[in-house]
């Protein structure tokens, strides 16, 4: 069992966070709520990859976060080739997807993933995060999150600050006991089957209509509106489509669609339309206040 966590995260991790955007108070009806407060670093590359792969997020209280997982049985066409494609990881199934590049603090209590932590932290550092929920049970693709700070407490308790890495998809159960281990293949975006499509202009679509909506919540919110600054901080576009797949709090299915997506252009394009119909939303809600600015609020009406 596992909390994630951000009154733990100490000033010292300030160089890990390095987006400060304010918050967003969107209404309760709002389709999406849009966290740009991410932290985001392009993550280094394991010793075993010999390519470059392209949050403190603030959770929301949670007293039972079980971690429990189960996955059916499949044999994937797309298996690798090569013995160095393929690698054994230890698994950390959550509530939550984890994207590379994203910052997740977690508070480690429950006893077979502490025992998981004693061995990372004489190993590599990394496992895997994968998520699940009741309904569509664990998904096969997660992220990898290597521990960049710990602190370990007298109970024997863990706090954690991680970095996602790179995406896999599991091909294996290794073992269940006394944690989750699983035979993975590491994912990477594959280049667009249209050569016609721009994706850095697509990016920059992207980032404008997260500044409109930026916005525009923080109008409805009763926010100074003030300039949006530059969401991409010079990103190439598979690491911003990351980001702000990492911004969707609050639809986490959501967000794992875009996880196992392997196109770029394709991401972005889904994250665009994502972002356009809440901006359609928001316009509505913004045009619905300027009329009745005394009936906007969710909370002054009886």
């Amino acid at each position: 069992m596992a909390f994630p966590i951000t009154q733990l995260i100490p000033s010292s991790t300030t160089p890990f966070l390095p987006y400060n955007f304010p918050l967003l108070n969107l209404t309760p009806l709002s389709p999406l709520s849009l966290n740009p407060k991410i932290p985001f670093s392009t993550p280094t590359p394991p010793p075993y990859l010999n390519v470059l792969h392209h949050h403190s997020r603030r959770w929301k209280a949670t007293s039972n976060l079980r971690c429990s997982a189960s996955f059916p049985e499949k044999n994937h066409s797309s298996s690798p080739n090569s013995e160095d494609d393929v690698t054994e990881l230890p698994l950390f199934p959550l509530p939550l997807v984890l994207f590379p590049g994203a910052i997740l603090p977690l508070q480690i209590f429950e006893f077979r993933y502490r025992v998981m932590m004693q061995t990372l932290l004489h190993t590599d550092l990394r496992f895997g995060v994968i998520y699940t929920d009741p309904v569509s049970g664990t998904a096969e693709v997660g992220c990898v999150g290597e521990i960049i700070k710990h602190e370990r407490l007298v109970d024997d308790r863990f706090f954690l600050i991680c970095k996602g890495q790179e995406r896999f998809r599991v091909t294996k159960v290794v073992r269940k006991k006394p944690y989750l281990v699983a035979r993975v293949a590491w994912l990477e975006d594959r280049p667009s089957p249209s050569a016609d499509v721009d994706v850095d202009g697509l990016a920059n679509e992207v980032e404008t209509y997260m500044k409109d909506v930026i916005r525009l919540s923080n109008r409805l919110g009763g926010k100074a509106e003030k300039e949006v600054g530059d969401l991409r901080r010079n990103l190439f576009p598979t690491p911003f489509s990351f980001f702000v797949g990492s911004t969707f709090e609050g639809a986490p299915r959501e967000q794992q669609a875009l996880l196992e997506l392997e196109d770029t252009a394709a991401r972005l394009a889904r994250e665009k339309e994502t972002l356009k119909n809440t901006l359609n939303y928001l316009s509505a809600a913004s045009a619905v206040k300027d009329v009745f600015p005394s009936s906007s609020s969710p909370s002054s009406s009886s």
